[in-house]
């Protein structure tokens, strides 16, 4: 990521050092999450689409230790590799949008309030800015080279109320929470960096 962009990261050290972790990364370009893996302080495991695991991307995603889910159903297989990642202390990265969109966090899939509830990870809300605003001429799906890139990484703070419930209301309330938290940390990351929202080129 340093030799292909210039990337600049904001706020590494709000990342807990040790202990179980949720990133929730913002998702406007495919860029994305292996800019997140690339600069992060820590190894992240990302759920990636199923459809992502193709030719020599497979064996290379399953080595750096990255977790196939199938988006169509209730994927048991990575919802269990997901939770011994955080109950090893390990850090989870998951785009909550679920898919490829504006990046900024209006629509949650619940996925993401699950695992902060079930596990007690605090999340930290982290912003990719500047990857999806203009496309490279030599390569047209990616930025263009050493364009700068800004990664701004968030407070960590608790989905769940405390209780330690599951029930459906639970995660409702946990996504409305995360929604809020997610949503406010974008906008300060925008004002910080000096970048307003920018349509998806797609």
């Amino acid at each position: 990521m340093y030799g292909l962009f210039k990337p600049r990261v904001l706020g590494a050290w709000r990342m807990p050092a040790r202990g179980p972790v949720i990133l929730a990364v913002n998702h406007a370009h495919n860029l994305d999450g292996p800019m997140v893996m690339g600069v992060a302080p820590r190894p992240v495991h990302f759920l990636i689409k199923k459809e992502a695991f193709v030719g020599p991307l497979d064996p290379f995603l399953t080595g750096i230790g990255q977790l196939k889910v199938d988006r169509s159903t209730a994927d048991r297989t990575a919802i269990t590799q997901a939770l011994q990642v955080l109950q090893e202390g390990g850090v989870l990265g998951i785009f909550p949008e679920g898919t490829r969109g504006e990046g900024d966090f209006a629509s949650l899939r619940a996925g993401l309030a699950y695992f902060a509830v079930r596990s007690g990870a605090p999340i930290v809300p982290v912003a990719v800015l500047g990857s999806s605003e203009r496309r490279g001429r030599l390569i047209k799906g990616l930025p263009p080279l050493r364009s700068r890139i800004d990664v701004v990484f968030g407070d960590p703070f608790e989905a769940g109320d405390g209780s330690g419930r599951r029930t459906r209301k639970a995660l409702d309330e946990a996504t409305e929470r995360i929604q809020k938290q997610l949503t406010e940390h974008l906008e300060n990351a925008r004002r910080l960096t000096g970048r307003q929202a920018t349509l998806s080129s797609g």
